[in-house]
Parts: C-alpha cells; sequence; structure tokens
C-alpha cells in the first residue's frame, strides 16, 4: 500500500495532530491563567513568576486614571455636565423644598428650636447684657444731665396742659376703659407667672434674712406682746382643762384612756415583788380604771380647774408660762431656722408662698385694687393737671427718679425686665413666615433666593472641579481594588471570549500539527 495509508503513518499524523492541538489551547489556557495567577510572586530562586496585572498594578492604575482623567472625563466634562438644564432643575426644586420648609411651616417659639447649649448661652448673654443696660441706666440716671432731662420734660407737660382739668379727657366712658384696662392688667398679672415667682422670690429672701438672724426673737417683737400671750396662756388653762373633762365623756375616748392606763399600771409594778405584784393585780382591775374615769369626769377636772384658777396656782402659773415663753423667745431664728432643716424649710417656702399667691389671686384683692382705683380717678377728676403736678418741683421730680433709678432694687427691676423680655421673645411663636412677610415678598423672596443661588453656584462649579482630580482618584481606588475581585469582573464580562481563546488555541494548534505532519511527508 501506499506510505501515506500506512498505519503507522496515519498513528505518526494523529498524534501529531493531537499534539499540536494540546500545544495551542494549553498555551492559551496558561497565558489567560497568568494574566492573574499568582497574586503573589513565587517560585524558587530565580524562576520566581507573577501575574502580568498584579506585577503591573501600579502601572495599570496610573494609566487607567491617566486615560479616565484626561481624555474620558474631564473637568470641563464635570463643569458642563453640573450647569446642565437638568442639574439646574434638581437644584432649584431642591431649593424651594428647602424654601417651603423654611417659608411655609408653622413655627413655634424660638426657644424650643435651640439646643440645651444654645440655650444656655443666650441665658447668659441676656444676663450679661441686663446688668450692663443696668449699670449704663444707673450711671446716667446719677449725673446732672438726667435730673435736667426730666425736669424739662415735666415742666413743658405742666405748661402745656397744667391749666387743664383731668375731667375733659377722664370722660365716662374713657374711665371705664381704664377701669377695665386696669382689670385686665391686675387680672394678667395675678395669672402670670411673674408674679408667682416674684412672690416666691421675695419669700424665699425674707427666710434667708431671717435664717441670718442672730438676735433673740423676744428683741424683735413689739413691746406688750409677751405679756399679752402670757396673759392668754394663764387665762385659758381651766377652759382647756375643762374641755379635757368633757373629752373623757366619749366612750372611745375613755377606753382609750382606760387601755392606757392599764398599760402605763403594767409597767410600773414589772420591778415589785410577786406577792406585790399579785395583791396589785387583784385590787387594780378594769373596773378600777373605769371608776377613777367617771370620778374624774365627774368632778376630778372641776376641782383641777378651780385650783388652777387660785389666786396662788394663777401666779405660779403665770410665772411658768412667762419663763417658758422668754426661754422660747431668747433663741434666735437662725437656730430656729437650723433645727428646721433643709426639706421643713422648703416646706415652709413654699406653704408661705402658696399662701401669699393666693392671696394676690383672690378676688376680693382685685376687688380692692378696683375700689382704689375708682377713688384714685373720681378724685382726680376734681383736679387740674397743674395740682398734680405742682406737688413737687419739677427738678425735685426728676431728682426722685433719678434716685430711684440709682438704687439697688431698680438696677435689679431693669435686670430682670431685660430678662423676661428676652423670656417673652423667645417664648412667643414664631408662625408661619410667608404670613408676616406677605405674598409678594414672600415671592419674590422665592425668586431672588432660586436665582442667587444658582447664579453663586454655577460660578462656583470651575473652582469645585478644579479641586477634584478624576485621574487621582481612579488610579486610588484602583490600586485599592484587589486582584481577586478584578479577576472575577473580567471574567464574569468575558469569559465567553476567554473560552473561545482556548478552543482557537486548541484548533490553530491542530491545523500547525497537520501541517507540520504534511510538510513531513512531503519532504520525507
Amino acid at each position: 500500500s501506499s506510505p501515506s495509508m500506512d498505519p503507522q503513518t496515519v498513528l505518526t499524523g494523529i498524534i501529531t495532530v493531537l499534539v499540536g492541538s494540546l500545544s495551542g489551547g494549553l498555551t492559551n489556557a496558561v497565558a489567560i491563567w497568568m494574566l492573574f495567577h499568582p497574586y503573589e510572586r513565587r517560585g524558587p530562586g530565580p524562576f520566581k513568576i507573577h501575574g502580568a496585572i498584579p506585577k503591573n498594578k501600579a502601572r495599570l492604575a496610573k494609566s487607567i486614571g491617566k486615560t479616565v482623567g484626561q481624555k474620558l472625563l474631564t473637568a470641563e466634562d464635570l463643569a458642563r455636565r453640573l450647569s446642565a438644564p437638568e442639574i439646574e432643575q434638581a437644584f432649584t426644586a431642591a431649593l424651594d423644598g428647602i424654601l417651603n420648609d423654611l417659608l411655609e411651616a408653622d413655627r413655634g417659639p424660638l426657644k424650643d428650636h435651640l439646643s440645651p447649649e444654645m440655650a444656655e448661652s443666650i441665658d447668659l448673654a441676656v444676663g450679661a447684657v441686663g446688668e450692663k443696660v443696668s449699670n449704663r441706666l444707673v450711671e446716667y440716671a446719677r449725673t446732672p444731665e438726667f435730673a435736667t432731662l426730666m425736669g424739662g420734660w415735666i415742666q413743658k407737660l405742666q405748661d402745656e396742659v397744667g391749666h387743664r382739668p383731668i375731667a375733659e379727657i377722664l370722660t365716662a366712658e374713657r374711665r371705664e376703659t381704664l377701669r377695665t384696662k386696669v382689670d385686665e392688667w391686675v387680672r394678667q398679672l395675678a395669672d402670670g407667672p411673674e408674679l408667682e415667682r416674684t412672690l416666691r422670690h421675695f419669700v424665699d429672701t425674707q427666710l434667708d434674712r431671717l435664717a441670718d438672724d442672730t438676735e433673740p426673737l423676744i428683741e424683735r417683737l413689739p413691746p406688750g406682746l409677751v405679756g399679752t400671750v402670757e396673759q392668754g396662756i394663764t387665762d385659758y388653762l381651766p377652759v382647756a382643762l375643762e374641755r379635757i373633762g368633757g373629752v373623757l365623756a366619749d366612750p372611745e375616748a375613755k377606753g382609750r384612756v382606760r387601755v392606757a392606763l392599764r398599760q402605763a399600771f403594767d409597767g410600773s409594778i414589772r420591778d415589785l415583788l410577786l406577792h406585790e405584784r399579785l395583791l396589785a393585780k387583784i385590787v387594780v382591775t378594769d373596773s378600777t380604771f373605769t371608776r377613777l374615769l367617771d370620778g374624774i369626769e365627774r368632778d376630778g377636772f372641776e376641782r383641777f380647774a378651780s385650783t388652777m384658777t387660785s389666786p396662788e396656782m394663777r401666779e405660779q402659773f403665770s410665772k411658768a408660762v412667762n419663763a417658758a415663753i422668754v426661754n422660747f423667745l431668747r433663741i434666735p431664728l437662725s437656730e430656729r431656722f437650723t433645727r428646721l432643716g433643709p426639706e421643713r424649710r422648703a416646706s415652709l417656702a413654699q406653704t408661705l408662698g402658696d399662701w401669699l399667691v393666693r392671696v394676690a389671686r383672690d378676688e376680693s384683692t382685685q376687688s380692692v385694687i378696683a375700689r382704689t382705683v375708682d377713688r384714685a380717678l373720681a378724685a382726680a377728676e376734681q383736679r387740674t393737671w397743674a395740682d398734680v403736678l405742682h406737688v413737687l418741683p419739677a427738678e425735685r421730680i426728676g431728682q426722685l427718679l433719678g434716685d430711684s433709678l440709682a438704687t439697688d432694687q431698680a438696677r435689679g427691676w431693669v435686670q430682670e425686665a431685660t430678662q423676661s423680655v428676652a423670656n417673652q421673645l423667645l417664648s412667643r411663636p414664631l408662625g408661619r413666615p410667608a404670613t408676616w412677610l406677605g405674598t409678594d415678598t414672600t415671592e419674590a423672596l422665592r425668586q431672588g433666593l432660586s436665582g442667587a443661588a444658582w447664579g453663586w453656584t454655577r460660578q462656583q462649579v470651575p473652582r469645585i472641579v478644579e479641586q477634584f482630580s478624576v485621574q487621582e482618584t481612579v488610579e486610588r481606588k484602583v490600586l485599592g481594588f484587589s486582584t481577586e475581585r478584578m479577576e472575577q469582573i473580567v471574567r464574569g464580562v468575558t469569559q465567553r471570549e476567554l473560552t473561545w481563546i482556548v478552543r482557537i488555541g486548541y484548533m490553530l494548534g491542530a491545523m500547525i500539527g497537520l501541517i507540520a505532519f504534511l510538510a513531513n511527508q512531503l519532504l520525507g
């Protein structure tokens, strides 16, 4: 047969084609694998190998960053994109939402929007402002210029309205309006928290002053008060004894006294000898105590009361009561407040404060004030303004006002007024800003802010983009990306193509093996 048909030749051809195919396919497979593997440099001695991508990761990151930053996403591209109409629309919509929340929402008191630290800082600042205002006002009130200024105002007022009767302006309608307004002021003052705080502060101040008082209480009392109290206590003793005797007529009270006497008797006979205790138990029974109490109820207290009213006993009781009262009154108030303790003193301050607040808010108190105002208005109707203003000279009135403002009490009033005004401003609800700005102002504010804000933003875009380095950011991200994850991404996208590369390697290897076999046959 022909040499080409020799089985050995056919086998040689098949082996040559198979070896060529394996050589091509495996070479491509190893080449693809060595793109990523090994992740780290490995191998014996000088034969260490390293995957192409892990080995050149820094160069690859720099190249990718340069390509993206200089070719794909330049600063001009970012600036142009950030200035696009759709970005402007999104910016305007976001700004409109912010303005709606700012202008249309119903705002509560300003202090509710402050943090505790900010509220504390504002309180400290208001206190400092109140102190400065008070100091400046006091300094100015002590100057001759202030007295001259006040005197000039009062003199001018006297010249203008001094000859006019007060009844001209104090008509029945105005008088009723003034009375109503005064009643309203008094009611608001009585029901408001400021009066309660003032009264409780007054109670605390007075208690603090009394707690520091080291003089005996007897020196603080009016003369004759001690004797009156002594006489009252001495005269009341017979009445008290009669009342005690009347209590024994109550069966329940008598039973309690009998039990108490029995317990006292049992306790007192424990120290007696045995036969003495037995005799006492036999003689003194419950019926004995009952008869004893009946006798005391019947005429015992009357005899005791008659004895108490005798001149000798009254004199002795008077001396004893006097000594007890004097000893009680010789103790300074500071010592008595110390004995009270913090809790009882706080309870006393609370009780006194509650009582004063109830008195101030009582309708009878407000009625007294209203009647006083009526009497003052009725008296004022019969006078002219000159009668009222000429009571004191203008210079004297100015001097009195200056002296009053220069006192520590007035200084405290100014500070409290400043604090009160600040608290009222912080506690007043803000409402809807759009309501007190008005529709036209609100719309103009919206349009003006939207245009100005977008114009300013467009001006800042180039400067912001210049600070943003796309190349460095991409390079840093690539360097921080793990090689394993990078391989997963590449294989996930190109796995089909990589498989075809290996298959093509097999096919090309087989073709090269076939060509080599045929060439060998032709040349052999």
